[in-house]
């Protein structure tokens, strides 16, 4: 199913229904893009929020606060309209609010364009990428991915204990503007490279971004830009994780040597 629809600032929630409906009559996780619903407009607060796997929504416009709050295996696009001022640059505008992904649990948020504060707080399994966020990003985060291809405000990971963030930190600047508290700056790996890229390329796919495809032009110096945010915590549970696979160990006994090393 497909369909157009135009969207205005006092439409709330939307897609919440539908995603209780599917949920609801449900006995298995539908393919992906079953239920595609295109919309044009300014969207109220809380678009797509708690929206369950099988259903995508992109947005030709812009979005208020909460856009994929509770997410649950939906997909959600936020792009500028097609017909914007040649001028624009939509990496240098602000095209969606405050605390995107509140929670979430499964899904793909991708976002041509900046979004506001505390997006991806307590976050627990989706995949957000956006083009550059404000204070207090991946604030409590707990799990998921975080790809920011610009900017990050300041105090980002604060109170963050699992979960990654690629930050696209060509100028060190987020030296300064993390929180060091729970979480270390640390470089790309092959698999982190390897991750990294499949996103920007979904990315790219669902919302034309430019400064996607420039990273993904000159990819063997881009990805040496981004700095990988690693909670300490959780880098320490999946050592110990690794090496309790390693060594033969059955689930009970590697959750034993997982809880016992989040006790230190």
């Amino acid at each position: 199913m497909r369909l157009e629809l135009p969207i205005r600032n006092v439409n709330r929630t939307v897609g919440t229904m539908l995603g209780h409906e599917i949920t609801k009559v449900g006995r298995r996780r539908l393919p992906d893009d079953t239920v595609h619903v295109d919309f044009t407009g300014s969207a109220g607060n809380s678009f797509g929020a708690f929206l369950p796997a099988g259903v995508t929504m992109t947005l030709s416009g812009d979005a208020n606060d909460y856009v994929g709050k509770g997410l649950s295996g939906g997909r959600l696009v936020v792009r500028p309209p097609e017909e914007c001022h040649p001028d624009f640059v939509a990496e240098h505008n602000i095209i969606a609010g405050n605390v995107m992904a509140y929670g979430a649990t499964g899904g793909e948020i991708f976002v041509r364009g900046v979004v506001g504060e505390r997006c991806c707080v307590r976050n627990s399994g989706a995949l957000v990428v956006t083009e550059g966020v404000g204070d207090h990003g991946c604030e409590y985060m707990t799990g998921g991915r975080a790809v920011i291809l610009g900017e990050t405000g300041r105090n980002f990971g604060a109170g963050m204990s699992g979960g990654i963030a690629y930050v696209h930190n060509p100028h060190g600047a987020l030296e300064a503007d993390h929180n060091p508290g729970m979480v270390e700056l640390e470089a790309l790996d092959e698999a982190d490279a390897e991750f990294l890229r499949g996103a920007i390329e979904a990315h790219v796919e669902v919302t034309g971004s430019a400064v996607g495809t420039d990273l993904l032009g000159r990819w063997e110096a881009a990805v040496g830009e981004f700095t990988k945010v690693m909670p300490t915590d959780y880098q320490r549970v999946l050592e110990v994780t690794a090496k309790a696979q390693a060594d033969g160990l059955d689930e009970d006994a590697t959750m034993e040597a997982v809880m016992a090393a989040a006790r230190i």
